[in-house]
């Protein structure tokens, strides 16, 4: 059974998201402050963390940081739960490298659809190949990245987005199609989802970013050598 650890503050969300997610099938953990959460993400290491920004003890961003620097937790999904409504705030969550985004008041559903397409993508086996393109080397057995044959550290949602254009090099990929393959949704409110994963992915990238090519009216592509 996947865990899912619920970090907010406000008990009766925690409660709703608790009981839904239990319903869908999930053991859920649940901490109500940002030292508590930090805690139980390191030591129980869930599948996945539900993460409210606005917490007391020690806020989400903070909570976040510090899961993204222990090798226990640098690479558990997690989807920032917020009431800050700001496209300023979501892109900050997006670029801290949150896999994803939902502010309050938010339907129970859609959380459910989000956790599992997060969770499907997280577990899905990888094959042993490895796949090469120009300076770029993806490793599917590790999930890992190489440029110019040095690491490089990749989201789970990066080096999928990323795969899945390497894939496919030269040929235009649609913005929906990458959405409801790398998100498993697709609609014009997530479309700054993308844009900001393309945006950390060029600047990972440095001075291969070209490899990635904007298709106006379209969407994205990984050129050609």
């Amino acid at each position: 059974m996947q865990r899912i650890l619920i970090v907010e503050d406000e008990r009766d969300i925690a409660d709703l998201i608790g009981f839904n997610l239990e319903r869908a099938g999930y053991q859920i953990l649940k901490a109500h402050d940002g030292i508590h959460g930090t805690s139980l993400a390191i030591h129980e290491q869930p599948d996945l963390v539900i993460l409210d920004l606005m917490l007391p003890g020690k806020d989400g961003f903070s909570v976040f940081k510090e899961l993204r620097r222990d090798a226990r937790t640098r690479d558990t999904p997690v989807i920032m739960l917020t009431a800050r409504a700001q496209t300023e705030d979501r892109i900050q969550g997006l670029e801290a490298g949150a896999d994803d985004y939902l502010t309050k008041p938010f339907s129970p559903k859609e959380l459910l659809l989000r956790v599992q397409a997060i969770l499907k993508r997280s577990n899905a086996a990888p094959g042993s190949v490895v796949v090469e393109h120009g300076p770029f080397r993806f490793n599917k057995n590790d999930l890992k990245f190489y440029l110019d044959g040095e690491p490089v550290d990749l989201t789970g949602t990066e080096f999928k987005l990323l795969l899945y254009m390497t894939e496919r090099p030269g040929a235009p990929q649609d913005r929906n199609d990458l959405l409801r393959s790398v998100w498993g949704y697709s609609d014009d409110v997530h479309s700054r989802t993308l844009d900001t994963h393309m945006k950390r992915l060029r600047q990972k990238l440095g001075p291969h970013a070209e490899m990635i090519e904007t298709v106006r009216g379209v969407g994205y592509r990984v050129v050609t050598n």
